[in-house]
């Protein structure tokens, strides 16, 4: 009797409680692509490096030297426009040894056409005083180690004018001066330009550029003429 009142008793309170619903575990798995691209679109974009150095701008290489001859920047097909300041800077440098190179050129070309020789001999065998006088027929009666030699010397200036500008001074590329040789005792060995101003030296490299200019017109007239008859008006074998 006392076991069926219980069991009545404990029936009723069941009707109380209130039922739990069942859980679910719930798992998402994600590829490892994805998860790579969310964290790339997560990640923050890093900030463009600032240069510790500042180059010669555009405006000052365009400035210097002048151009009242033609009245105007003569650059018909927009190269100063293409490029950063570096690469301006670079151009002027560029132009500044072509100009150098031009005007040893054309005074080599014009001794030999005036008859003037070296004393002694150039190699065994064949003596200044037998070079032609014609400028490439002097070029070509060199041996070919005499050519090597002056192209191997040619390209150690070269050489080692980049390596001084960056151990002992400010290459021209990070706020040198564009076409400043650095190679010892090959650019004025007198030392002519040591007490000079600075602006007496903004004005001897102002002319030198435009020295080198004409000479490289000139350079180009001679093997226009001495290559091509007739090319070159009123000028002389050569």
């Amino acid at each position: 009797m006392k076991l069926a009142i219980l069991t009545t008793l404990l029936a009723g309170a069941s009707a109380f409680t209130v039922p739990t619903a069942p859980t679910f575990a719930t798992k998402l798995a994600m590829s490892e692509e994805a998860v790579e691209a969310v964290e790339e679109e997560a990640a923050p974009e890093p900030e463009p490096e600032v240069p510790s150095y500042t180059c010669i701008s555009k405006e000052a290489i365009l400035a210097s030297p002048n151009t009242i001859e033609i009245g105007s920047v003569w650059d018909p097909l927009g190269l100063a426009d293409i490029g950063s300041d570096e690469t301006l800077a670079w151009y002027r440098h560029a132009e500044v040894k072509h100009g150098r190179v031009a005007m040893a050129a054309f005074v080599g070309w014009w001794a030999v056409g005036a008859g003037l020789r070296l004393p002694g001999e150039l190699s065994h065998g064949l003596d200044f005083a037998s070079i032609p006088s014609k400028g490439l027929e002097a070029w070509d009666a060199v041996p070919g180690w005499g050519k090597a030699q002056m192209l191997l010397f040619a390209g150690l200036i070269e050489f080692h004018d980049e390596l001084f500008h960056s151990r002992r001074g400010t290459h021209y590329l990070r706020g040198g001066t564009p076409g400043k040789n650095m190679v010892p005792g090959l650019y004025d060995p007198a030392g002519l330009s040591k007490g000079k101003s600075e602006e007496a030296l903004a004005k001897g490299r102002d002319r030198e550029i435009k020295n080198g200019r004409l000479a490289m017109i000139g350079v180009a007239g001679l093997y226009c003429a001495a290559t091509i008859e007739g090319s070159v008006p009123l000028q002389p074998p050569c």
